[in-house]
C-alpha cells in the first residue's frame, strides 16, 4: 500500500485516538443549543443506521436515543463537552458496545470524513507521531536468563511501524524465550497486528489469522502471515493480557490463542472486537462507530463482550513474574550444563521473590 492509501480514520488505530480523546480535554467547551443537541441526536441515529455492523442494535439504539432527548434527558446538559458525556454514556448502554463513543472535538470534526484518504501533510504528522512514540514499541529487552521481552502499546500503520517491529527481533533473536507484553495495548491496525505475528512463525508456515467483515459493503476483508517478513522467532512465546488489553491488541491476543502459538497470562481483556471510523456529527460532535466485525477463521466467532481468557489467570501486575517463573523453570530443566542450570535456578529464586537483577559495577580484578 502506498502512503497516499493509508486510511487514518476507518481502521481499528482509530481508537487508540478515540481512547485519547476521551481522557484528554480536548480545548475549550462551548454552550450548546437545544436545537444543537436535537440535530447531533438525529444525525448520530442516521449514522448508526447506515454504518453500524450490527443493523438491529442500530435501529435499537437509535430509537432509544430519540425517545431520551424527546424526554428532555439532554436538557440539563448546557454545554457540549457535558452533552457529549451524556451521550456517550447512553449510545454505550444502548449499543453495548465498548467502541461506540461520542466526544466533542471540532477539529478532529473537522477531519472526520468516512474513507477518505489521509493528506500528505496528515501522513507527516502520523509518521511524527509514531516516531516520537517508538513505533507503539515501549521496550525491548534481553531479561536474565536470555529471556527477551517486548513491550508493544500500540498498533500503527504498518508503512510505519513495520520495520520497527522487525527491528525488534533481530535483537530478540538470540534469546531462548520471549514475553510479549500486551497488557497497556489499546488496539490499532489489523495489518500490523498480522504483520507483528508474522514474525512468530517459520518462514513458509502462512497461517489465516484473522477477518473483517464489514457491512456497508458486504465485503469480508482476510489478515494473514506476510511472508516479506524474514526476522522469524520460533521459540517459545508469552503473552501478557490485562483488563486494558483491547481491540487490536485483544485480537493480537486471540490471534495467538487460537493458533496455539503462546501462553497467555495474566487477565481477561476487555472485550472489543467490533472496528470502525470516525463520523462528524455536526456542531463539533464526532462519533466512532464501529462498521465491521472480526471473525476468527478456526473458532468462527471473536472476543466481544467476553474478552480473550487467559491460560494462566494472574492479577496484571503479577503477569510478568509469572510468565517469567515459568519460562526459567523450564529452560533449568532443559539445561544439560551443570552450570548453567546454577546460574538459571539462582535468576529464578530472584524472580520468585520479586527481586531485581544484582548488578555489579565493580571493575574487574
Amino acid at each position: 500500500m502506498e502512503p497516499k492509501q493509508i486510511l487514518i480514520s476507518s481502521t481499528l488505530f482509530s481508537l487508540v485516538i478515540t481512547s485519547i480523546a476521551l481522557a484528554q480535554p480536548q480545548g475549550p467547551d462551548v454552550p450548546i443549543s437545544a436545537a444543537a443537541k436535537s440535530a447531533v441526536v438525529e444525525a448520530l441515529g442516521r449514522q448508526l443506521k447506515s454504518t453500524y455492523v450490527f443493523a438491529d442494535v442500530a435501529e435499537r439504539a437509535s430509537t432509544a436515543l430519540a425517545e431520551k432527548a424527546a424526554k428532555g434527558s439532554y436538557a440539563a446538559a448546557d454545554t457540549a463537552k457535558a452533552f457529549a458525556k451524556l451521550l456517550n454514556a447512553d449510545l454505550r448502554a444502548f449499543g453495548n458496545d465498548k467502541h461506540l463513543a461520542v466526544l466533542f472535538d471540532p477539529h478532529l470534526a473537522s477531519g472526520a470524513v468516512p474513507h477518505a484518504a489521509s493528506s500528505a501533510k496528515e501522513l507527516a504528522k502520523l509518521r511524527e507521531e509514531m516516531v516520537r512514540d517508538g513505533f507503539g514499541i515501549a521496550r525491548v529487552e534481553r531479561l536474565p536468563g536470555n529471556v527477551g521481552y517486548l513491550d508493544v502499546r500500540g498498533f500503527g500503520p504498518t508503512e510505519f511501524v513495520g520495520d520497527a517491529y522487525s527491528s525488534a527481533f533481530t535483537l530478540l533473536s538470540g534469546t531462548d524465550a520471549l514475553i510479549l507484553d500486551l497488557r497497556r495495548n489499546g488496539g490499532g491496525e489489523p495489518a500490523s497486528v498480522a504483520y507483528l505475528l508474522s514474525h512468530f512463525f517459520a518462514e513458509g508456515d502462512e497461517r489465516h489469522l484473522n477477518d473483517l467483515y464489514y457491512r456497508a459493503k458486504d465485503e469480508t476483508r482476510q489478515y494473514w502471515t506476510s511472508a516479506a517478513v524474514k526476522v522469524r522467532y520460533t521459540k517459545p512465546v508469552y503473552v501478557l493480557t490485562s483488563g486494558y488489553t483491547f481491540s487490536g491488541g485483544e485480537e493480537c491476543a486471540y490471534d495467538f490463542q487460537t493458533q496455539k502459538r503462546a501462553k497467555l497470562v495474566g487477565e481477561t481483556t476487555g472485550g472489543g472486537a467490533n472496528p470502525g471510523e470516525f463520523v462528524s456529527l455536526g456542531h463539533g460532535m464526532v462519533a466512532f462507530i464501529p462498521d465491521g466485525r472480526a471473525i476468527n477463521p478456526v473458532t468462527h466467532t471473536n472476543w466481544e463482550h467476553v474478552g480473550v481468557k487467559p491460560d494462566v489467570a494472574v492479577a496484571a501486575d503479577k503477569a510478568q513474574q509469572t510468565a517469567y517463573a515459568d519460562i526459567l523453570r523450564t529452560l533449568i530443566s532443559d539445561a544439560s550444563d551443570p552450570k548453567a542450570r546454577q546460574d538459571l535456578s539462582a535468576i529464578l529464586a530472584r524472580v520468585e521473590k520479586g527481586e531485581g537483577e544484582k548488578v555489579n559495577y565493580a571493575p574487574p580484578n
